[in-house]
């Protein structure tokens, strides 16, 4: 199976083998949220297992 290359840039592996993403809510209508929360959602987060899985397996990680 091929790699999917726009998943293979949207998620990075760690070193023990989890998924990190990037955080929704950060592209456009940002003049109302606050700084906190603008701030928060720079940071990137762990995937869920179930999802994590199928990601795998696409992106050949």
């Amino acid at each position: 199976m091929k790699t999917k290359k726009a998943i293979r840039n949207r998620f990075k592996k760690t070193g023990t083998g989890k998924i990190m993403r990037t955080k929704q809510g950060r592209r456009h209508i940002l003049t109302k949220k606050t700084s906190k929360k603008k701030r928060q959602l720079k940071k990137q987060t762990v995937m869920s297992e179930s999802y994590a899985k199928k990601y795998k397996r696409l992106a050949c990680m």
